[in-house]
């Protein structure tokens, strides 16, 4: 008997060893990749089209210099949601599609051949967590990603932890969070950048025509898991499964043409 929990032990030591050199290869191998994208880039750009042009407002509460209100502050996120808490939600700004539109031509001329051509590019339902939205995939490699996500009618859930970090600058709408460890939620607004950080986890509550544009950076094919895990198990919509994996392979696929032949002229 003594013999059989020894040998268990043994097992579970193996299998924390395994996973501890794993993760130092992981973060090793990203140490060495070179990034297309940067967050601040994509954050800053998406700044621009949500009408909000403030120094702050990568979720850290600081007022930005914006359009918003008579003095052209942009409230940080908020605590807790009080009985005026409606009051605060600030005016809309650019109409998300127009500002999806600029935003990916824009990508393109920074960035060409790293952005999905326009008869690729899909909106697809994402179902994850106990939320549902909806994503467009622009760019995708081993490395990193860069969607447009959101939702029409607004949805709740569980973030994910991932060994990525993922940031996304708010467009229109509302994001909720209630980070792991507190008691209070945050509230983040057009024009602010939410940073959900590698094994990190959050509830998330995105009000209705909340629309976004999400960076990821670390291992994404290990975020698929959680991506899909809905769309397997619950929804079993399995033409959704076909067109996330579609979306993703198309990227893979172009970032290994860059690579190989160099962009379009």
């Amino acid at each position: 008997m003594q013999w059989a929990v020894g040998r268990r032990w043994a097992w579970a030591a193996l299998l924390l060893a395994v996973a501890a050199v794993l993760t130092q290869v992981v973060w090793l191998w990203l140490g060495t990749q070179s990034f297309v994208f940067q967050r601040e880039e994509i954050a800053q750009l998406a700044r621009q089209y949500a009408g909000e042009r403030a120094e702050g407002g990568e979720g850290s509460g600081r007022p930005g210099s914006g359009a918003w209100g008579s003095e052209g502050a942009i409230p940080g996120p908020r605590t807790g949601a009080g009985p005026d808490s409606a009051a605060l939600l600030p005016p809309p700004g650019l109409d998300h599609e127009l500002a999806f539109s600029r935003l990916i031509v824009e990508l393109r001329r920074l960035h060409p051949g790293h952005v999905l051509p326009d008869e690729e590019l899909q909106w697809v339902f994402v179902n994850a967590g106990g939320w549902m939205g909806a994503m467009c995939l622009l760019h995708a490699s081993l490395s990193e990603y860069v969607l447009l996500f959101g939702t029409a009618l607004g949805s709740r859930g569980h973030s994910g932890r991932y060994w990525a970090e993922i940031s996304d600058t708010i467009i229109s709408g509302t994001f909720h969070q209630w980070r792991e460890g507190t008691t209070k939620s945050e509230v983040f607004y057009p024009g602010e950048t939410v940073v959900h950080g590698p094994g990190e986890a959050t509830a998330v509550e995105w009000g209705p025509n909340t629309w976004m544009v999400e960076y990821g950076r670390g291992v994404i094919p290990s975020t698929l898991a959680f991506a899909l895990a809905d769309t397997v198990f619950s929804t079993q919509d399995f033409l959704t499964l076909f067109y996330t994996l579609r979306s993703y392979a198309r990227g893979l696929r172009l970032e290994l043409t860059t690579y190989l032949f160099g962009q379009d002229p």
